[in-house]
């Protein structure tokens, strides 16, 4: 300040809005705007994992079939399951937890594993998380070829009604959360590299507690107190998770509760998304 200055001709200093909701929902957008070079990279990753082979990303298709049939397989006699139900019911629920886990797994590592991008490359940080979940997309898609084929081998369209449609705003609720989670996750375990390994272990617990191999009805069979004990699995949010998708898919009536819990987790994942992204967006680059 000169001498012929008042302090009220002081200019006051810029304010950094870098952790602002402003700048928040701008890494959004930004991100969002940018997907040619996220739905190029996302692609890119899956031909990557192929190079060479002949098949290409059918693989996936091969792998998951090859697992549903195997578990369900072995479960239905388990179990004392009719196959043609318990068949499209493991497989469905397996391709539907596939999204969940490496929503999961893979959404602790996204920024991690985009280091070199996230440094040299001027993008917004939500460009990662479009990829990761763009790719988790494709391989739905290409896993959603198992359930097409037994849909006609187990005359499963007989089972189909109106409300099978609720499938397609259910797997854009999976992956709506797929977003939340890769964004709140990511972020978390950059900063703290334990929260990977502990999500890790959790998610396997979930995967045991979670009916995806096997069914509240194979309990419900044996009778006396067993029904009540089967209702306990309510209490996993991922059972929820996987209702709104295979439910439908398999024709089985509509749980209004699982829709509503899910839709409430829905909106407070991504009010902790928007929070943390708020928060911490502009100290990632020095985490990672």
């Amino acid at each position: 300040m000169t001498e012929d200055q008042t302090p009220a001709d002081v200019p006051a200093p810029p304010v950094s809005d870098s952790q602002s909701f402003r700048r928040a929902f701008k890494d959004l957008s930004d991100g969002f705007a940018q997907r040619e070079l996220w739905l190029q990279l996302g692609w890119q990753d899956i031909k990557q994992r192929y190079r060479r082979s002949v098949l290409g990303p059918f693989w996936i298709t091969i792998a998951t079939g090859v697992q549903a049939a195997a578990m369900g397989l072995l479960y239905a006699a388990l179990f004392h399951q009719p196959l043609k139900y318990y068949l499209p019911y493991v497989t469905v629920g397996l391709i539907v937890w596939n999204v969940i886990q490496n929503s999961i797994l893979e959404g602790s590592e996204v920024f991690i594993a985009n280091e070199g991008l996230i440094k040299q490359l001027p993008s917004a940080l939500s460009v990662h998380v479009y990829r990761l979940v763009w790719r988790q997309f494709l391989f739905f898609a290409h896993n959603v070829a198992i359930y097409v084929i037994m849909l006609v081998g187990f005359g499963l369209w007989r089972n189909l009604h109106w409300t099978s449609l609720l499938a397609i705003p259910g797997v854009l609720l999976i992956f709506a959360n797929s977003m939340w989670v890769s964004l709140v996750f990511g972020i978390l375990a950059t900063r703290y590299r334990d929260i990977a390994p502990i999500l890790s272990s959790t998610t396997l617990m979930l995967f045991v507690l979670t009916p995806v191999m096997w069914s509240t009805k194979a309990l419900q069979d044996h009778g006396g107190s067993v029904s009540d004990r089967a209702k306990l699995v309510q209490v996993v949010p991922t059972y929820h998770y996987l209702e709104i998708v295979r439910g439908p898919l398999l024709g089985d009536p509509l749980r209004l509760h699982s829709w509503l819990l899910v839709l409430g987790i829905t909106v407070a994942g991504w009010i902790a998304a928007i929070l943390a992204l708020k928060q911490f967006r502009s100290r990632v680059p020095y985490w990672v």
